[in-house]
Formats: structure tokens, sequence, C-alpha cells
């Protein structure tokens, strides 16, 4: 648990009252460590796009050991865009997913589908307005090489567990070499999905090319944007 709640309303451009409002209300996941409440980050970066928060800009400026984390862009090209997906329930659409994704062989794809299951089991990864964010709970348990990030556009949309009620057509299934790298993709994520001409191109299912250049558009204008120096 690496943020208190001082850390934790400047990562969200808010107060600390309204931290702790949250935290009575049972609406932002905290503990309870030495009579003090701390955060998971990736806890509050999911949390935090699920309630469609705008989060500070220093999270995409973090000291990352002087590599560059690859931007939206790039992971959707490594992980690809895909069209009338199929599946009738979130299981079905998971394992569709998992069956599109460019893995390298030595990954157990039905153990990864078992991750992202249970994954959903701890709590729903749908954000809202159709659009879920599957992603395995710790990210270097897949062991890939750099992050890629799977868009699929379903056929029909599933029911998902949403907390608006709406069936999910959207899925944006995240992979990560460490948390870190986790964070980052996520981050840029949900900097994009607050973005109101690239949440209409996702409603529209854009085509490839409109997507990933609306996503090169929203990487360069990030703090911190630099070449992938890896």
């Amino acid at each position: 648990m690496d943020l208190s709640v001082r850390d934790s309303a400047r990562l969200l451009n808010v107060s600390e009252k309204s931290i702790y409002r949250w935290i009575k209300e049972g609406k932002l996941p905290a503990y309870r460590v030495s009579d003090q409440y701390r955060f998971n980050r990736a806890e509050l970066l999911e949390w935090a796009t699920s309630q469609r928060i705008n989060v500070a800009a220093e999270i995409f400026v973090e000291p990352h050991n002087g590599h560059h984390p690859l931007g939206l862009a790039d992971a959707l090209r490594a992980g690809g865009i895909h069209y009338r997906v199929g599946g009738s329930d979130k299981d079905e659409a998971l394992r569709a997913v998992v069956d599109l994704m460019p893995l390298a062989e030595q990954v157990d794809r039905r153990f990864l589908l078992q991750v992202l299951l249970a994954r959903e089991s701890l709590g729903s990864t749908a954000i809202g307005n159709g659009i879920a964010l599957p992603h395995v709970r710790n990210p270097v348990v897949m062991h890939v090489s750099r992050p890629m990030v799977t868009l699929c556009f379903l056929e029909k949309p599933v029911e998902f567990g949403a907390l608006d009620g709406q069936a999910v057509h959207t899925l944006f299934t995240m992979l990560s070499p460490t948390v870190r790298a986790h964070l980052h993709t996520l981050a840029r994520l949900s900097h994009a999905l607050q973005q109101p001409a690239f949440a209409q191109m996702i409603r529209g299912q854009g085509n490839r090319e409109q997507i990933l250049a609306a996503c090169e558009a929203i990487d360069s204008s990030v703090p911190g944007s630099a070449p992938d120096s890896s």
C-alpha cells in the first residue's frame, strides 16, 4: 500500500476531505494500516477510471528506470484491434479475446483466461458506457516482454456487471510486464477515454487507422511523452 490520503488527493485532483468522504461512503478502495488509510496505486487508478476522474498529470511522468514506457498507440499495435468478436456472455467473450491475443507460444492461454476471470470475480472491470478493461491482477504473471492492449468490439453486447447496468460492447484487455508498465498503460487509456473525440470514435467503432492515429495524438499530448528507449 504505497499511497497516503494526501498522495491520493493529489493524484485525483481533489481535497483530502473528498478522499475521507469516499472512504466513509465505501466508494474508494482503502486499507487501514497503523491507524492510517493507505491505498494501492493500481486500485486507485482503476477506481478513478471507472469514476471518470481525471488524474493529475504527474501520473505520466513518474520515474521509470530510464526507460520511456510504450504509448497507448504502440500498446494497441502490439495487442491488435478486432471487430465482431463473438461471445454470448462474459466468459465466452473473454475466451474469444484470449484466443485473438498475439501471445508467445509459451504463454498458457487457458491459464490467462482463468486469471482474467479470477480478476473479474473480485469486481467487474466494466467502467460504464459499454466499456470494460480486463486485466490480470498481477501484471507480471504472464511474463510478456512489453505492454499490450487488445481492443475488441463485440458482435453482441454482454452483461459484465457494470455499475451503470449497461451491457459491454468494447473490451480493452491489458497485459504488462511490470506493475509500473501496467499503471502507465492504464493511465494512458484512462486519459484517452476522457477525451470526447476518442470516446466517440470508440462508440462508433472507428477503423484501425483512425483509432491508432487518435492514440498517437493523445500520446504526444501527455506530459513526459518520448520515443521508447527500451
